[in-house]
């Protein structure tokens, strides 16, 4: 059974789940995951130093959603709050990414729906994030409910000097 668990402070990030979320995040980025690094392969030194901000960020408004499994890390997620008023209704999905031996079993399903949970828990009306087109990923999120609302043409970059579109989808939650 998969197991779910929300972070919201540095401090609850101990050095054997940073290990396992560095080696999730250079696992699913040398798999061909779009999470975050244009040029493959990534080695932990890459990866290391984005992966300490992001903890070090944690927060209320930062929080970081786990998922493990059999003794493993299974997946992870972060949901990111807007601090202006204006945008306080919607919150945004960063890093989306299950390990690849957990493919296929459904945790990035239930890293999903956890998160609409928790953005519903939290009083949000909607949920936005942004895909690289051309890796099929767009179909995932569009099986959980999101839907393409525009993209910006040649937003990405990536390592061989390859423009990629990046989608941007929404997820409605309630009144808004």
């Amino acid at each position: 059974m998969t197991e779910l668990r929300w972070r919201t402070d540095p401090a609850q990030v101990d050095p054997p789940l940073r290990a396992a979320l560095l080696d999730c995040w250079r696992d699913v980025t040398n798999t061909g995951g779009a999470v975050g690094f244009p040029v493959v392969p990534v080695d932990d030194a890459t990866v290391a130093p984005v992966l300490d901000a992001l903890v070090g960020s944690l927060s209320d408004g930062v929080q970081l959603l786990v998922a493990t499994g059999e003794g493993r890390l299974a997946g992870w997620l972060v949901l990111e709050r807007n601090p202006q008023p204006i945008f306080a209704h919607w919150a945004t999905l960063k890093r989306v990414q299950t390990h690849p031996a957990a493919r296929g079993t459904g945790v990035g399903s239930r890293l999903l729906f956890a998160a609409a949970d928790r953005a519903r828990e939290l009083g949000l009306h909607s949920l936005h994030l942004t895909v690289r087109a051309g890796t099929g990923a767009d179909g995932f999120y569009a099986r959980h409910g999101y839907r393409e609302v525009g993209r910006w043409p040649g937003a990405i970059r990536l390592g061989d000097g390859e423009l990629r579109d990046e989608l941007l989808m929404h997820l409605p939650l309630g009144p808004g």
